[in-house]
């Protein structure tokens, strides 16, 4: 059975239901579904509202609303290296060379499905098998408590289970590499924050990560004084 994450939910304080990113051979399961047009630019993040309100985005290669999304989610690049770091460096100002912002493009973290399908929304308990990410969408608070909840059960020389890595927001909805328990901070990227509420980031979690976090139980820090204590500052008690 796959983890079950209401316990972490409820401890935590979180509305904002988490969202999980599939790989999946048919979509039928995930429905009711969400598309981009087929053609124009559209940021996955765009559909943030779409995924609170219970329906899940499919992209496919053919249809996958934004170039940057591409190559994280499907392998395949769109635009020549060179335009893209002349678009990245000179336009944007993301990194001070382009030599650096070549080697980032040239070695980025992608993924090649093995289904034609990618959809990201609602967890569907049912649908374990196809699950990649869990992304939870938090305030400072609960970032600061999912933080401390990934590293409950790490050893002080395990290598280092949260990061914060440079790429784009759809990037980081892949999660963590490895098989390993790790999570990202995500949902830094300024060309996707505008469709989150402005205290808003994201902790994506891989699957061993998402097991973790929803054992945490009542011996943990999140039912001791000093979650409950900022939860009373907050009126949240």
């Amino acid at each position: 059975m796959p983890p079950e994450p209401s316990q972490l939910l409820d401890s935590l304080g979180l509305e904002t239901p988490p969202i999980g990113l599939y790989v999946a051979p048919d979509t039928a399961p995930f429905e009711p579904c969400v598309r981009p047009q087929a053609t124009g630019h559209t940021c996955v993040f765009a559909f943030y509202k779409e995924w609170l309100r219970g329906r899940t985005l499919h992209l496919t290669w053919e249809v996958h609303g934004c170039d940057g999304a591409a190559p994280c989610l499907f392998g395949r690049h769109v635009r020549p290296t060179e335009d893209l770091v002349t678009f990245l460096v000179e336009e944007e100002g993301l990194k001070r060379s382009r030599e650096a912002m070549t080697r980032w493009v040239e070695r980025r973290r992608a993924q090649v499905p093995e289904h034609p399908n990618v959809l990201i929304g609602p967890l569907r308990p049912e649908q374990a098998a196809h699950l990649r990410s869990v992304t939870f969408f938090v305030d400072p608070d609960r970032l600061g408590a999912l933080v401390v909840g990934a590293n409950y059960d790490a050893e002080v020389d395990d290598p280092v289970v949260v990061t914060a890595p440079f790429g784009s927001g759809c990037s980081h909805l892949l999660g963590p590499a490895g098989e390993a328990p790790a999570a990202i901070i995500g949902a830094t990227d300024s060309a996707m924050r505008r469709y989150l509420p402005p205290d808003v980031l994201a902790f994506t979690v891989n699957r061993a990560m998402f097991a973790r976090l929803c054992a945490l139980d009542r011996k943990s820090f999140l039912h001791k004084s000093f979650w409950t204590g900022l939860q009373a500052a907050r009126g949240r008690a």
